[in-house]
């Protein structure tokens, strides 16, 4: 997963970096967010932003290499980059959380799928559950 917050949601995405960590994924991040994450104990490699040179986080996206984006820009440079991560993701199908209460919520599903098989129900099912335990 790619990393990328601003100063502000640091100390938010720690812990959510860290569950990402503790189910598997590897964390790759922009440098200060990388900095950061590395100096609280959730491992994460660094990689540059897209203003900064090649290879860096967009590379990362084209190559198939994120699975999810977790990305919430700040300044002039950020609403640059933010817009090409934003767009290389929609492109490229990766999944993106632009806030901090979407990518805690987005762990939390990962880890609800990884611990039940997932199971789909059409809404006439579910309606029929719902009315079933009504009545009980």
């Amino acid at each position: 997963m790619l990393v990328t917050v601003n100063d502000p949601d640091k100390p938010t995405v720690t812990p959510i970096a860290r569950r990402f960590h503790e189910m598997g994924f590897d964390i790759v991040a922009t440098a200060g967010t990388a900095r950061y994450l590395r100096g609280r104990g959730v491992p994460a490699r660094s990689v540059l932003k897209v203003h900064e040179g090649r290879p860096n986080c967009y590379d990362l996206l084209v190559n198939g290499e994120v699975q999810l984006l977790i990305n919430t820009p700040l300044g002039k440079h950020a609403q640059i980059d933010d817009y090409r991560l934003r767009q290389g993701a929609i492109v490229h199908h990766v999944s993106y959380t632009t806030t901090m209460s979407a990518a805690s919520a987005a762990s939390d599903a990962i880890l609800a799928l990884k611990s039940r098989p997932p199971s789909v129900r059409s809404l006439q099912e579910w309606q029929s559950q719902i009315t079933a335990n009504a009545t009980v």
